[in-house]
Order: C-alpha cells, then structure tokens, then sequence
C-alpha cells in the first residue's frame, strides 16, 4: 500500500495542519509520499507504483484523484491498483458519489474495513475522467484557473459573470443509448444551442453540487444533461440546480459513446480545464477501476 499526499490541496492543508498530519501518519497504510509536484509528476509516479503497488490511496481533492487515475490507468498493468481516497481537497466531489465520508477519521476507517467497487470511467482524448462539462462551466473553471483567487471564491467571482456568456452551437452523435422516456437507439444525432453540456460517470462535481442526478458509476452508460437556458436562467435557478432539480426539466440521454463537435468549445474534466475544442470524442470505460467504499450501513 501507498499514500500520494497532495501537500498543496485545500490551500496546503497537510502543510497547516499538525495534528491532521500527525494523525495520518500515525494511522494511513502503508508508505506515504508528500513530495507533489505538478499533475505530470504525480501520474508518471503513480504509473510507475502501479507495477509494485496492490493500493494507492490519493490524498488530496478531485484533481490529485484525477491525476492518481490517470496514472493507474496509463501504467497499463493488469490488474490495476485498487484506488482508496482521503478527501483532503476543497470540492471532494468524486468521493461523495462513492459515499466515501468527508471527516477523515471515517474516511481512514473505510480503508480498513470498507470493501472493494468497481466503476466506469469515461475516457476522451488520451485522459480519463468521472466528470466532465461543455460550456460555461467549463469556462468558469478556465476563468478561475487564470485568476489569483483560490477555491470556492475564485469559482464564484467568476461564475458571476455568466450572464454575459453567449450559448454555445454544438453537434452531438450519440451511439448505443436510452433517450426520453427510456427509449433506446443504436444512433442519435443531435444539433443543439446550449448553455452547459454536462456528460458524467459520477452524480456530482465542484463543491459538493449534484450536477447529473442520474448519473451512475457502474450502468455501462455516459450520462448527458443538456442544459438549455440563458446565461440569468442559468445563476438564478442554480440552488435547483445545486440540488438536481433543474436537471428534472432539462434535455437527458445515456449513451456509450458521444462525439461532440462545436466551434472553441471550453471542455473541463474533473474540475480542472482541459482545453478549447473543435471535436472530442467520450466513451465508457467499462468497469476500470476498483475503488474502497464503504460497507452498506457505515457510520
């Protein structure tokens, strides 16, 4: 077993934090590493544990996950390192969909007696991911990465300014899927304006929010919300929104496959910006990854 400790998540958490760090010392498996770079460091040193590794815990927020991830599923190994996590970050999105505990104590408590789930992921172009969005979420993601303001802070003040967000005009071809009203078709294509185009393994993202109600880590399916409101539309309506209740009255499909194609398309994965797009190409990956949750009725 080994731990990857992101020293910068949560504004240096495992840095100000004494008695926090002293108690994951005292209590994580295995071997710890704290010595965090970049993103490119930490998945080329996961890649390379994942030949000698059975667990690799990630410490840190959805983004030290993601990398941690990446890493596991680049190293190619078979099988793959089983992945547990210590929600050290600011938005701990991927491990609320696991039901994985925000207080560390119960977190720690799952990596010894939880049991072991298998998930899909999504994969597009060379990365994977359990979420992702089109649109101005992705821009306010792109926005806040290029601002000086850090967590949730950052997030809103830029968020603000959404109103002033033109739609966006996209394409999506979507194969082997459930439509409205549980329909299924082999091929669906689509011509679309829309404000957020969320396509999702996990039901949450950012901080906590419920963004794909519906999603699920294990159907087989990628989850697509269109959201298809104005810029005021879309900030008014967000503690529904926040909720998954919007999502109720938004355009829905699953899919395995969708290519998407669109003109500088902002594309954000696991709350970090990827890059502005002309084409992208999403698929599931089927049961790729075992990860520790917590047992039916842990407290």
């Amino acid at each position: 077993v080994v731990c990857l400790i992101n020293p910068k998540a949560a504004n240096r958490k495992w840095r100000r934090r004494r008695r926090l760090r002293r108690y994951l010392q005292n209590n994580l498996p295995g071997e710890i590493i704290d010595t965090h770079q970049d993103k490119q460091f930490t998945i080329k040193t996961v890649a390379a544990l994942s030949r000698e590794k059975d667990v690799i815990i990630a410490a840190g927020g959805d983004g030290t996950i993601a990398d941690v991830i990446q890493g596991i599923i680049e190293s190619q190994v078979s099988p793959r390192p089983i992945l547990g996590i210590i929600p050290l970050g600011s938005g701990n999105a991927f491990r609320k969909s696991l039901h994985i505990p925000r207080l560390i104590p119960l977190a720690v408590k799952v990596l010894h007696h939880g049991y072991f789930r298998e998930i899909d992921l999504i994969q597009f172009n060379g990365q994977v991911a359990g979420f992702t969005s089109i649109g101005a979420t992705a821009e306010v993601t792109f926005r806040k990465y290029a601002n000086p303001t850090p967590g949730l802070w950052g997030h809103i003040k830029e968020a603000l300014q959404m109103p002033n967000f033109s739609p966006w005009k996209i394409k999506l071809h979507l194969i082997d899927g459930v439509g409205p009203e549980g329909k299924k078709f082999s091929e669906l294509t689509l011509e679309e304006r829309i404000f957020d185009c969320v396509i999702n393994k996990t039901q949450h993202f950012g901080y906590s929010w419920l963004v794909a109600p519906l999603a699920r880590v294990d159907d087989g399916y990628l989850d697509i919300t269109l959201f298809q409101l104005s810029g005021w539309q879309y900030l008014l309506s967000f503690p529904l929104n926040y909720f998954g209740l919007l999502q109720k009255f938004q355009k829905h499909y699953k899919a395995k496959e969708v290519y998407l194609q669109g003109k500088n398309l902002p594309l954000q994965y696991n709350g970090e910006p990827f890059a502005y797009c002309q084409n992208v190409h999403f698929q599931v990956l089927l049961r790729a990854l075992k990860v520790i949750c917590p047992p039916f009725g842990f407290i």
